[in-house]
Parts: structure tokens; sequence; C-alpha cells
């Protein structure tokens, strides 16, 4: 990568009137107030937020049980047993997964026990069934042990040796997929504390905008058609997915004309009351055009440039505890605005511990140019030709406008405003997304 070697007074006054990607980051967390918690039922909280720790209300395992198919015997009488001299064991018990029996074993007697079963109290060690000469085939009456186990309690799993009851599984701010779901379950635990998904209303803003709906479909029903200088909507679509992937919940999606006063009617309605949504996430109208709606009408938010690329114009703000977010209206701008600002904010207001996507960092597939003194975030997919070696390619060149390319995206190259230029090869962080 290649850094600029200076910049000229204006550029750097230039410069210093924008502000970073982390100061305006910073302000929007700083005006989070997470969203209350609930108790529900574990089968219901996939995709929620822990709000409280998880403890264990068993011990896992909760008795000790057998890890193997296979015979529950005294290490003392198996231990010399070998191919050459088999010892020779009587079967006194049978115990399938599931069985509350626990047999009393003698010296020089078993009991054949199955993966799961409790483990007798009378018994120290596990020998597989591979280890006896007549393996499952020959399992009951009399078994004769081929090989020693390598140590007593060999093939045991102890009660409580995996998480003991009290036992914090997951920690508040743990996002609950499917694997913590079940590691919760198998602790006995069947109601957690979780964040009540947070409430957002997106508002796409532009007398140009024409509703999918309105278009017809590819199966032959009717639609308008557009008119010259008339869009399809679709960030609306895109951020109504974005969002609910956070486990946030989009309770209303409007198209509003440019004129302001339908802006303003739903602007009040959506954050008074007590249902008022918890953010509002406009598109459009935020720059410094003739026609800005959302900056002209929208007191209660500031509105401001970001050194980056794309997603220059920014705005944010509160309307009671309601926060309001100013993305600019390109496709590909508002794309990385939601990841960098209203994702962030949407996993704070649950509670959530990490609230950044983790970077990946791989070489560049090929070189391309950066914005000077603007931190780059460039639609990039992942070349896996070298299954060693994975690169970073464009998507597209860049373009905020380019929803098209935007689709085949996997991610975005995130390259510090200080590089003016990527080469083939250079190490570049990559933010996959979802």
């Amino acid at each position: 990568m290649t850094t600029p070697s200076g910049t000229s007074d204006g550029a750097g006054l230039h410069a210093r009137a924008l502000l970073t990607v982390d100061e305006h980051l910073a302000a929007v967390l700083a005006a989070v107030v997470p969203v209350p918690a609930r108790t529900v039922p574990l089968a219901d909280a996939l995709g929620a937020t822990l709000a409280a720790p998880a403890r264990a209300v068993i011990d896992l395992p909760p008795f000790d049980n057998s890890a193997m198919d296979g015979f529950a015997v005294h290490h003392v009488d198996v231990a010399a047993a070998n191919a050459d001299a088999p010892v020779r064991l009587r079967v006194v018990a049978d115990l399938p997964a599931g069985s509350a029996v626990d047999p009393a074993i003698g010296t020089g007697e078993a009991a054949r026990i199955m993966t799961g079963s409790p483990l007798p109290t009378a018994a120290d060690t596990i020998v597989p069934f591979e280890d006896t000469v007549g393996g499952l085939a020959d399992s009951l009456g009399v078994i004769a042990v081929a090989s020693a186990p390598a140590r007593r309690g060999v093939h045991v799993r102890r009660r409580g040796e995996d998480t003991r009851r009290g036992d914090v599984v997951l920690p508040a701010g743990t996002l609950l997929g499917p694997l913590q779901i079940g590691a919760l379950a198998a602790v006995g635990i069947s109601e957690v504390t979780a964040a009540v998904a947070p409430r957002v209303v997106v508002v796409s803003t532009g007398s140009e905008l024409v509703p999918l709906e309105r278009l017809g479909s590819a199966t032959g029903a009717e639609g308008v058609r557009l008119e010259r200088g008339q869009i399809p909507e679709s960030n609306g679509i895109l951020l109504a997915g974005v969002i609910a992937a956070t486990g946030a919940r989009v309770v209303r999606r409007e198209i509003v004309d440019d004129e302001g006063s339908a802006l303003r009617a739903l602007l009040d309605e959506v954050t008074t009351g007590p249902d008022a949504a918890d953010a509002v996430v406009f598109t459009g109208g935020v720059s410094a055009g003739a026609y800005e709606v959302v900056r002209q009408t929208v007191s209660q938010m500031t509105f401001g440039k970001v050194a980056m690329q794309p997603g220059k114009p920014q705005g944010f703000g509160l309307a009671g505890r309601t926060l309001l977010f100013g993305l600019p209206g390109n496709p590909v701008s508002a794309a990385v605005s939601f990841e960098v600002f209203v994702r962030p904010a949407l996993l704070a207001l649950q509670g959530r511990t990490e609230v950044r996507r983790p970077l990946l960092r791989i070489p560049a597939a090929v070189g391309w140019r950066t914005p000077a003194g603007r931190r780059q975030y460039l639609p990039v997919t992942i070349d896996r030709t070298d299954p060693a070696v994975w690169r970073a390619a464009p998507a597209s060149s860049g373009g905020s406008h380019l929803a098209g390319r935007l689709g085949g995206a996997e991610g975005y190259a995130v390259v510090a405003a200080e590089v003016d230029a990527v080469a083939a090869g250079d190490l570049v962080d990559v933010m996959l997304i979802d």
C-alpha cells in the first residue's frame, strides 16, 4: 500500500472539517440506552440476546457415565489382560442408556453398558467392545478382555466435568444462536432473560421512488411502468433484511416524497407515545442538495460529513428515546452506512458485548485506488481459487450507485484513510457480511 507524502493547506483544512468514522460511531453509541429485558422460554429465544448471565441448573454430565459401548469393570480385574492371556469376566447386568439400574458388580464380574448409561457405583473403568475377544456379538454370559485399559477410570465421563450447577454458561450480551441454545438446554435451562427486540422504522425518501409492488412481477402480473426519472425503491427492502439479521424487528416501512409534510407527520407518529420506535432509519435526503427532505425537515438531527467512502453525508439525532439515523440514498452508501453505524447501535440496544464485525486480513487479488483522506469500504468477493490463500477481489469499481454489483459482494475491504492505493498482494482488512 502507498500513503500520501503530504497534503496542501487546503486539503488539510478539508480533512479536518470531516468527522472520522470512529468519532461518528462513538457519538452514536453514546446515545444508546439498552432496551428492556423479558423472560422467555428457551425454545423461543433463538436470535435473542442474553440480558442476564445464564447459569447451569444441573451438573453436566449429571452423573458419571460411560463414554463407550462396552463393559463396566473393576480396573484391578483387567489390569494385566492381553491378547495372549485374556481375562474372563462374567456379565451380571445389561445397562442401556437411560437405565436407572445400579447393579452390584463383584470381583471377576462386569456389566454390559452402552454410551451415556450411568456408571455402576461398584465399577470404576470401561472396557470397549473392541478390546474384548467376542465384541458385541459375544457380550452376554462370559467375556474375554484381551487388552488392558490404559488406566483406572478410562472411558468414564465424570459428573460435572463439563459444567457445574450454578456456573455461568453464557454471559450477558451473548447472541443466542443454535449452538448457544443447545448448550443452555444441556445444562437444564428452560427459560432465559433476553433483550426485547428493538422496534425499527425504515423510511425511504425521494419523489422518484416507486414501490416494487406497483411494478408487477415476473409471473406476468400487470404493473405500472416507470416514468422518466423514476426508480424502483430498493433501500427499504435491503435495510429490512439487514435489520432483521441483528435481532431487531422492522415494525414499519414507508416511502415519503421530498415535500416534507408527510415526513413530519410520520416522524411524530413513530417517535411519540408508548409504542415509539427504538430507531428510525432514513435513506436519502441528508446531503447538501436543494431537495434534502430529511435534512430540511428533521430538526432533532445533526448533519455532517464523515471521512469515509461511500457514505460521507450522515445524520444522527434523538427524538425522545428514539434513535434517528440519516443515511445517504445511494444503495451502496446506505448498505455501508448501516454496517458501520446502524448495526452497531442496534446490537448495543440489545446489550451485545461485541458490536463490530470481525475483520479478516487477506491479500488483495488486484490493485485499486482509494479516496484521499477517507476510509474506504469497497465491496469485494473472496477469491478461493487457492484454498491456502484467500484473496479479496473488488466486486465493483466502488461507485455508490452500483446496487446490482453489490448483490455479488461477500464483504467490504476496509482501507485506512491514510492509504491512497492498494497493490495486488497487499494485505487488506475485509469485513465479512452475512
